[in-house]
């Protein structure tokens, strides 16, 4: 298969498994109308196995449409853009530092820790002028939680995805 459509397909792959992940598993969080979710860990593997670009892509897209289909319409486009930094963001800092087994570890958990930053931070930023200080600040505990059980389960995935062959070659060659 050309590596330009296995890159499109694999992304394709990436967006559908964010939406599932972040659909499939729902604890709602008190008080905010949200809930915490798996995805953020497909959101973080998106980025280290696409790379920047087509993670950004990837995460982006599948996160965005769990928001559409779960009907959180206002949160579309701001899911869009947060965790297609969060993506980006893991694919940098994989090809930064990922150049040992040590150096690919640390890069899956800074992927991980820049998860539970730009959730947090952007989704409180985002909810400022759509409910208040005060609820947007209710969010930030449930979206730490969220960031911390997506970087956990980033780096327990991670070596059992390496374990696929045609995964282990993008990863490696998104590093380039």
């Amino acid at each position: 298969m050309n590596s330009n459509l296995k890159k499109i397909v694999m992304t394709a792959l990436f967006a559908a498994l964010a939406c599932v992940a972040t659909m499939s598993i729902k604890i709602p969080t008190p008080g905010t109308g949200g809930y915490i979710h798996p995805g953020d860990a497909v959101v973080i593997l998106s980025g280290i196995i696409l790379g920047p670009v087509w993670g950004l892509f990837a995460a982006g897209t599948g996160s965005a449409m769990a928001d559409l289909l779960g009907g959180y319409f206002v949160y579309v486009p701001i899911t869009f853009v947060i965790k297609g930094i969060v993506a980006f963001a893991a694919g940098i800092l994989y090809q930064k530092i990922g150049k040992s087994s040590k150096g690919r570890s640390a890069a899956v958990i800074l992927g991980g820790i820049a998860d539970i930053l730009f959730v947090a931070a952007g989704y409180f930023l985002c909810e400022i002028p759509l409910y208040g200080v005060s609820a947007a600040a209710a969010s930030i505990p449930a979206n730490l939680i969220q960031g911390i059980s997506g970087l956990i389960l980033a780096f327990v995935l991670y070596p059992v995805l390496l374990a696929v062959p045609d995964i282990r070659t993008l990863t490696y060659k998104s590093k380039a």
